[in-house]
């Protein structure tokens, strides 16, 4: 009776801890573009747990009795989409009070029930980086989410992305095209005010270390100081210093990157990815030699003065120079075809297909330090994947399905057939609205009683909601 009891506690506990089942999904017989091991023909993918555990040629890959089976066939699985530079999903973008907000923190401001979320996995996008925006030439700290349509903020959070800071230089942060009627104009407003405003912000990021260090010295003397003062701005920009928060600078001007690379070099730290980069292929030798990367507009130009010298060979150019290069959104609508951006670049520069892919898969990964998790469709990562109708790079194709961890988050055939639901719904509703804002008792005609009144009492209602009685 023992034995039995113990054979049903453990049998129990195995059921708790999931290793009594394990949740399996098969993609079978598909077309396996890789993103770094190139492509297999007649693959099929096995993810387990959210993992993905084999990747093979269909023959060789088997999974269990219970497990969700799709069938790939005639279709093409990607990578999910990674975006470094994203602004999906946020409440507020920019807290563009001070020049150096690096104490704010994007993670406050998520909406995870932004429909943004929803049409970019409809794109194929798994991953987004969240950044603050470029009001500020030091902004606020980023965040990373995976899009889990549906489910609680908390789950779509990556505990373990790294941390960043959003920097910015040009026009943004002086404000060449923005200001307050009445309020005067905020420092800085050139681009070497910019430059003096990073400077200053890491000098005092520096002097505060130094008051913690001695601080610290003197406990371990066994003395027993006053701790010096908590700033978080200054908290953050001594991480900054530590290499403990990566920088991810919005940069457009060739001058302005080298400016930004000499400087963070003077205070021994490197810039880990300049967004935008409209005039990187200028200065590619240079950003190399940093080890920087770099994240890109594929073909905007002229929008403004400092992108009137884009090229849609940027791309190229900096990863022929050994730069690791991602394309980016930097928009809710640019976000929902990152495929057809990447495509672009087979014609603009001759990059390769998986040079291409990789630009909007394990490139981002990389720069956002979780190419170990996603990126690529690799064994032990993440099951993040896209599956398309036809080879992702034609402008036939589109995604119809993607999956975050080998969960379906969506479903072209379920989103079609889910539109005349929701119509009728929504018919339903504007019906049911309509018939409880029917009075019930007929209205009688009479005239409207519009009481006169005076300048007093008008401005007390105004600013008071009050009245006297006529």
């Amino acid at each position: 009776m023992k034995k039995v009891s113990v054979l049903l506690f453990t049998i129990s506990l195995l059921a708790l801890t999931g290793f009594a089942q394990d949740r399996e999904v098969l993609i079978k017989n598909a077309t396996i573009m890789t993103a770094a091991k190139g492509t297999i023909e007649g693959g099929s993918i096995l993810i387990r747990n959210g993992k993905i555990v084999a990747v093979d040629k269909a023959d060789k890959v088997t999974a269990s009795a219970s497990a969700k089976v799709i069938d790939g066939t005639g279709m093409y699985v990607t990578p999910g989409f990674v975006d470094a530079h994203s602004h999906t999903a946020l409440d507020s973008v920019n807290e563009g009070s001070l020049s150096v907000t690096a104490m704010v923190k994007m993670r406050d401001v998520v909406n995870n029930t932004d429909i943004n979320i929803y049409r970019q996995l409809a794109g194929g996008m798994t991953t987004i980086h969240q950044l603050h925006g470029s009001a500020n030439a030091i902004g606020g700290q980023n965040n990373v989410i995976k899009l889990k349509w549906g489910k609680p903020v908390e789950e779509m959070f990556l505990a373990e992305a790294p941390r960043t800071v959003k920097f910015a230089l040009g026009e943004n942060p002086k404000r060449s095209n923005f200001s307050v009627p009445g309020m005067a104009r905020r420092f800085p407003a050139t681009r070497m005010g910019v430059e003096e405003t990073i400077r200053e912000a890491f000098t005092q990021g520096r002097e505060y270390t130094a008051k913690w260090d001695a601080y610290e010295a003197a406990k371990a003397k066994g003395e027993n100081p006053l701790p010096p003062r908590k700033d978080l701005k200054l908290e953050a920009m001594a991480d900054i210093l530590k290499g403990k928060i990566d920088i991810h600078a919005h940069c457009y001007r060739a001058d302005e990157i080298m400016m930004l690379l000499r400087l963070t070099e003077e205070f021994g730290i490197r810039v880990r990815t300049l967004q935008h980069t409209l005039e990187g292929y200028k200065v590619s030798p240079e950003i190399a030699k940093h080890g920087a990367s770099a994240s890109i507009l594929p073909d905007w130009w002229a929008y403004k003065m400092e992108a009137y010298d884009a090229i849609p060979f940027n791309a190229a150019v900096m990863t022929d120079h050994g730069i690791v290069v991602s394309i980016h959104s930097d928009s809710n609508e640019h976000a929902r075809r990152f495929y057809q951006e990447a495509g672009k670049m087979l014609k603009y520069g001759n990059l390769t297909e998986e040079q291409a892919l990789q630009l909007v898969t394990l490139n981002p990964a990389k720069q956002i330090r979780l190419d170990n998790r996603i990126g690529s469709i690799e064994v032990g990562k993440d099951g993040d994947l896209a599956i398309f109708n036809g080879h992702p790079f034609s402008v036939y194709a589109h995604p119809v399905m993607t999956l975050i961890e080998g969960e379906v988050y969506f479903d072209r055939k379920q989103d079609i057939e889910r539109r005349a639901l929701l119509a009728k719904e929504k018919k339903d509703l504007i019906e049911k609205e309509k018939k409880a804002n029917v009075p019930t008792q007929p209205v009688q005609s009479s005239p409207t009683f519009i009481p006169t009144l005076s300048e007093e009492e008008l401005d007390d209602h105004l600013h008071h909601g009050k009245t006297k009685k006529p």
